[in-house]
């Protein structure tokens, strides 16, 4: 079980395939979630995200050290492939999905996920890959679980649909207090949904934090070559004279700048244009 007020927390978490010799998904992973936040849980390819998500739903186990959640009768998870049974209709999917949270099951919110899109009696293995993610959707907000987790859940729809559902789940999340942590690649669908952000690069954490907190600690500058000491430089470009920066600050920021606070979008892929090491790629 987690701490009071922690609804997701990993220590020293580690997780290789096919032995140590092979590398690590996952390495010294460290972070605590508070409870009803929605997270955004964001890296490049093979950063581990899918393989964080599947530890915290308890299908993998780590290779070492601990993730604590919720116990599975009060979590969900979408997986990145939306694994449904192929040969029930949509009706009897949801249907199992009632029968196997007795006394959990929310049928209005499973239904408002649905939103008349779907015949109930098409078989699952005749839904399209949109189609899929509304029931798999469906199933994760109708359980009712404190925890919802995420993978890439928004990818087969439209822009259309990806902005509707995006709304639907932040306001059930935000009406019953639910965690969320969902792994995207879409920036501009993190950006005012997410008060929570876990980057992962290189199989570790590099930024964890409110997303509030992270924006005002991190100042975009731009003004004449100079020494940026004592701030830590996340990544800067020159062109001519003129240097542009997004630096972590410690302490005022003197200097012939002009200066701004970063978008999420600014703070993300600076820091994802950069090697583990924190050198520009």
């Amino acid at each position: 079980m987690t701490r009071d007020g922690i609804a997701l927390e990993a220590d020293l978490l580690g997780k290789t395939y096919g032995g140590r010799s092979r590398g690590w998904a996952l390495r010294g992973c460290g972070f605590a979630l508070p409870a009803g936040r929605v997270c955004a849980l964001v890296g490049p390819n093979g950063a581990g995200k899918s393989t964080l998500l599947a530890l915290a739903a308890g299908l993998l186990r780590p290779t070492e050290g601990t993730i604590q959640a919720p116990p599975r009768e009060h979590l969900a998870y979408v997986a990145q492939d939306k694994p449904l049974h192929p040969r029930l209709s949509v009706a009897d999917t949801l249907r199992m999905g009632r029968e196997l949270n007795p006394g959990r099951w929310d049928e209005t919110a499973a239904q408002r996920v649905m939103a008349d899109e779907l015949d109930p009696h098409t078989l699952v293995r005749d839904l399209s890959g949109g189609q899929r993610t509304r029931v798999a959707l469906a199933l994760a907000l109708g359980k009712r679980a404190e925890l919802l987790l995420l993978d890439e859940p928004m990818a087969d729809l439209d822009p259309l649909a990806r902005h509707q559902l995006m709304g639907l789940l932040m306001a059930d999340a935000a009406e019953h207090g639910t965690t969320v942590v969902l792994s995207s690649h879409i920036l501009t669908e993190l950006e005012g949904a997410c008060d929570h952000l876990l980057l992962l690069h290189g199989g570790k954490i590099r930024l964890d934090g409110a997303v509030d907190d992270l924006l005002a600690a991190h100042t975009l500058l731009r003004g004449p070559v100079a020494d940026l000491a004592p701030h830590t430089v996340v990544e800067s470009r020159t062109t001519g004279r003129q240097l542009t920066a997004l630096i972590r600050h410690e302490g005022p920021i003197e200097g012939p700048w002009d200066t701004q606070e970063p978008s999420l979008e600014d703070l993300l892929l600076a820091h994802l244009r950069t090697t583990p090491e924190g050198v520009p790629a």
